[in-house]
């Protein structure tokens, strides 16, 4: 029905006059959500629309139906409109910055246009790496998953690193996270791929980039680089803002940056005048991009950004590296798909956030895109992991009183530093204060045995922690003192009327007129006879003020009475009140506005005063966050389907990887699946490369990807699925796994594999794991055997990286034969005939993995399991029968013969030979001879014949000689 209401409504196209509005929305640039940039209109009776390829973007995808667009203007020129409710536009702009990745404006009416406005202003823009603008707005009442970071890009100069070598570049980099006020600096060597800057905008969970803008020509090597460098941007779904480069210029930014940073920050706490040393801008190109990125950002227009920032260097070697085809592959984290659009538990940051708290949520979102390298703080992670695993009572304490209380401290702080908090933000600060003491009690009362662990426990959590609460003892005091703590269960955040003597008297009032209107209540109810709070209720109304309501059967006994007027009827009854019931209603709300006029410059004393907490609560901010992480480890590891254990992590180089009982983490929560695990074991010198072959659907890739998830896992200092575990630091997990196609971008299947291999191989060591699902499917069938060959040999012989290599390719096999640490493993199907053809057979897929080959995918079973039609199976049992005859016709034909006959026929022949060399007069040897007009070739084929009539004998004796003479 609504399909068919939709159709209705576009043949009719509702049309509106609005011609105003229509000439300006004319006028306005040409952008669209597929350039990447959505547009909203806020309209004064608190809705927005969308208007022509926005409209139509909405239409599909909030409302997903055409029945909501109405046209204005006139026929020929009529533009797509659609309207959203206030909650439904904040909810759309929300995901359109998030996992969208769209950019926004929010154009708002110019001062004094009535209620049909025709001009508009552009209000507020946005961006996925700059939400200053709409951060109130959008994400007060809502959670932000992940930091909204922006970095800026600079590529120096090109250099050739000797003869034949691959190209390198210089590339400087800056980033802003605005959310926590931080700024930070990368500088590093590239290859033409980019793989560390693909790397690093992993780590960082980047959103937007700022590149330069390219040539006119488009031809220089500049814009060459800027293409590629547009390319992997593309591949990790990070949103391009291209900028002039002339704002790529460090100018003025050792004064830009005094301004901003806190003087922790620097290297003096000298004043502002002085010269500050500030370590980052001595770098050679990671400034320019720094400049670039405050042009940007516009931090220093905004008064409360100054010396609040804190900047940093990030290094890329002190993190795992992930290339983006990894995190796709092993499902980290919804790549742009709405977190509420699937299961929690595909991906690894849904099955293991089980935080409490959005904070806690944020740091497993980077943690997983950060895996550590350092043995001693993965040890620690483990450690407290452990202890909450054996302490389950501690654990759900912590977990249920506690962290489920913490609010989201960051964002409370940010509204102090923005000077836009209210008396709620400081009663929520409030409440943790209250809370930490018990948090302290139920840390110390883990008591464990080891002091190694009571030490930890102390550095990491309880050492801070009763700092911070020494700290807020002081503001609790000052919120007690001022605030009406007793109002908060009415969800009233009011200033204590005994704080100040015109609050006392205006309180006094505001009682004597509850007191007055519990009366007016009664003495209706007695009038009436009805039962109060049960038939009769006294009501604060939003419409009417204060008022009465009688249930919808009780309605008639008000009417025809003088004394009672009618407000209004609803479902839950009818509304009314009294002369003097209106009165008091009237007070009520004259009081209330005294109340909050003489309470606000209160309320500002006491914000300003809870403002200076700032620091502190940040800083609780980030204990928090970590506690609640580790528990969340803790909680996933005891309630899987089967218990997780400690990984024994070894130090990178150690070359063995053992997994035992190894399960895929989020296939083994799904309904219906009993997982089957399989071991791993890949030892260098002995087995470090692996290649797998079997079926399709027999489970191939989820082996490959059950050990990349559970190596990466080890090093977050997670526990892991398997009955055992022994994994060494990797300094890099690169995969290469399906398709990806990116036909629309230009990429075939084809050129995006070879892209990623080119990747694996400029990007691997020793010390990386390899995963390779497929190779060399998107050429010829002779082009891609002989690619994924060359690129398994290149991998096994020179970079000697852990490897797992699936394939179709069963030839590839033979490589074990040519490299001792290269072993095969296959996964096992049980195959009965069903019938005559070798097609006709039924196949179990057991999904383990065992060493050894299998030499048959069995592909036209899971085209019957995706339920092909039957004459289309029929068809390809038929064509796969005529091609394997084709192909071996003359293997099947070939006669076997024994050794002994092999070799007396080989001795046969090559006496044959020796003897027809022999009669050949040394004349008849040489080229001149050959290439003479002279008959000497027949005459040497007359005495060839003579020879092989003298051997007859033998030749008749021999079938193998036989057989060699009949196919000559």
């Amino acid at each position: 029905m609504s399909m068919m209401y939709g159709k209705e409504k576009e043949s009719k196209q509702e049309t509106e006059h609005d011609p105003g509005f229509c000439t300006f929305f004319s006028k306005l640039p040409s952008k669209s959500p597929e350039t990447g940039t959505l547009r909203l209109f806020s309209r004064p009776e608190g809705f927005y629309t969308a208007h022509g390829p926005d409209a139509l973007y909405v239409a599909s995808h909030v409302f997903r139906t055409n029945s909501v667009i109405k046209y204005l203007g006139g026929s020929g020129k009529a533009i797509p409109s659609v309207s959203l409710k206030e909650s439904v536009a904040k909810t759309f702009l929300r995901e359109a910055l998030t996992s969208r990745q769209l950019r926004i404006e929010i154009w708002e009416p110019e001062a004094g246009q009535g209620k049909k406005p025709t001009k508009f202003r552009l209000a507020k823009e946005a961006s996925p790496g700059n939400l200053q603008a709409v951060e109130d707005l959008l994400f007060e009442t809502s959670d932000m998953v992940s930091a909204p970071i922006v970095m800026a890009i600079k590529i120096a100069s090109a250099a050739t690193a000797g003869s034949g070598k691959a190209r390198t570049k210089a590339v400087g980099v800056a980033y802003a996270d605005i959310s926590i006020r931080e700024l930070g600096v990368s500088e590093f060597v590239d290859d033409d791929l980019f793989s560390n800057t693909e790397s690093l905008i992993i780590q960082l969970n980047v959103k937007e980039a700022l590149i330069p803008t390219g040539t006119a020509s488009g031809k220089t090597e500049r814009d060459v680089d800027l293409n590629k460098l547009k390319a992997v941007l593309d591949r990790c779904g990070v949103v391009v803002t291209e900028r002039k480069p002339s704002e790529f210029t460090a100018k003025n930014i050792q004064e830009d940056l005094v301004r901003l940073l806190t003087a922790a920050s620097t290297s003096s706490s000298v004043t502002i005048d002085s010269a500050i040393t500030i370590p980052q801008l001595s770098l050679p190109h990671a400034p320019s991009s720094l400049a670039a990125l405050l042009a940007y950002l516009s931090l220093l227009s905004d008064p409360s950004n100054h010396g609040s920032f804190t900047i940093r260097t990030h290094d890329l070697t002190q993190y795992m590296r992930l290339d983006a085809s990894a995190l796709r592959a092993m499902n980290l984290s919804d790549s742009g798909v709405s977190a509420g659009g699937s299961n929690r538990n595909t991906t690894l940051l849904g099955l293991l956030n089980k935080c409490k708290t959005a904070q806690g949520t944020r740091l497993l979102a980077t943690w997983l895109k950060q895996p550590l390298v350092n043995l001693h703080e993965i040890r620690k992670r483990q450690d407290l992991v452990q202890l909450f695993v054996d302490n389950a009572d501690s654990r759900r304490i912590l977990q249920d009183d506690y962290m489920k209380y913490m609010p989201d401290l960051h964002r409370i702080s940010k509204r102090f530093q923005k000077s836009v908090a209210s008396l709620e933000d400081v009663v929520r600060a409030y409440q943790v204060a209250l809370k930490l003491s018990g948090l302290i009690a139920t840390l110390e009362a883990l008591k464990p045995e080891q002091d190694q662990l009571e030490e930890l426990i102390n550095e990491i959590y309880l050492t801070k922690l009763r700092e911070y609460d020494e700290n807020l003892s002081r503001y609790s005091e000052m919120v007690e003192q001022t605030l009406d703590l007793d109002e908060l269960d009415n969800h009233h955040f009011v200033i204590k009327a005994d704080y100040d003597a015109r609050l006392r008297q205006l309180a006094d009032r505001l009682a004597e007129i509850r007191d007055g209107l519990d009366e007016q209540h009664k003495e209706v109810g007695d009038d009436l006879g009805v039962e109060l709070d049960k038939k009769l209720h006294l009501e604060n109304s939003q419409v009417y003020g204060y008022c009465l309501r009688l249930t919808k059967n009780e309605a008639k006994l008000i009417h025809n009475k003088r004394a009672y007027i009618e407000l209004g009827t609803t479902k839950s009854g009818t509304f009314f009140t009294t002369k003097i019931l209106k009165e008091l209603s009237n007070e009520y709300q004259e009081v209330t506005e005294s109340y909050s006029r003489t309470q606000s410059g209160l309320v500002k004393e006491v914000i300003n005063i809870a403002s200076t907490y700032t620091p502190v609560l940040e800083a609780l901010d980030h204990v928090v966050a970590h506690l609640d992480l580790i528990l969340s480890f803790a909680h996933v590891a005891v309630n899987a389907p089967e218990a997780y254990v400690r990984p024994t992590v070894l130090e990178k180089g150690s070359g063995t990887l053992i997994l035992r009982e190894a399960r895929h983490p989020c296939l083994e929560v799904q309904d219906d699946i009993n997982f089957i695990p399989n071991d791993v074991e890949l030892v260098k010198g002995e087995s470090e490369f692996k290649i797998i072959t079997g079926p399709n659907m027999g489970g191939k890739s989820t082996f490959l990807l059950s050990c990349g998830v559970i190596a990466l896992m080890a090093q977050i200092g997670s526990f892991v699925p398997c009955s055992e575990a022994q994994v060494p630091i990797l300094d890099s997990i690169l995969c290469r796994v399906g398709a990806g196609d990116s036909q629309l971008k230009g990429i075939s299947t084809f050129m995006g594999e070879m892209l990623d291999i080119a990747t694996i191989l400029r990007s691997a060591t020793s010390d990386s794991l390899i995963i390779i699902d497929e190779l060399g499917r998107g050429t010829s069938t002779y082009d891609g055997f002989g690619l994924a060959w060359a690129i398994s040999e290149h991998i096994a012989s020179q970079i000697h990286a852990f490897c797992l290599f699936a394939t179709h390719f069963h030839e590839l096999t033979a490589l074990d034969q040519q490299l001792s640490h290269v072993k095969n493993l296959h996964v096992v199907a049980h195959v009965a005939k069903t019938g005559d053809s070798r097609h006709d057979r039924d196949i179990t897929l057991l999904y383990k993995v065992e060493p050894g080959v299998c030499d048959q995918s069995f592909g036209i079973h899971v085209a019957q399991l995706a339920n092909f039609p039957e004459s289309v199976v029929k068809l390809a049992k038929k064509k796969a029968e005529e091609l394997e005859e084709f192909n071996t016709d003359g293997d099947r034909d070939e006669p076997q013969f024994s050794k002994e006959d092999t070799d007396a026929g080989i001795k046969i022949v090559e006496d044959l030979m020796r003897t027809w060399a022999s009669r050949i007069p040394d004349e008849l040897d040489g080229e001149d001879a050959v290439m003479s007009d002279n008959p000497l070739p027949e005459l040497q084929l007359e005495e060839l014949k003579r020879c092989v009539q003298e051997f007859q004998p033998q030749i008749q004796a021999n079938p193998w000689v036989q057989h060699l003479l009949a196919t000559l």
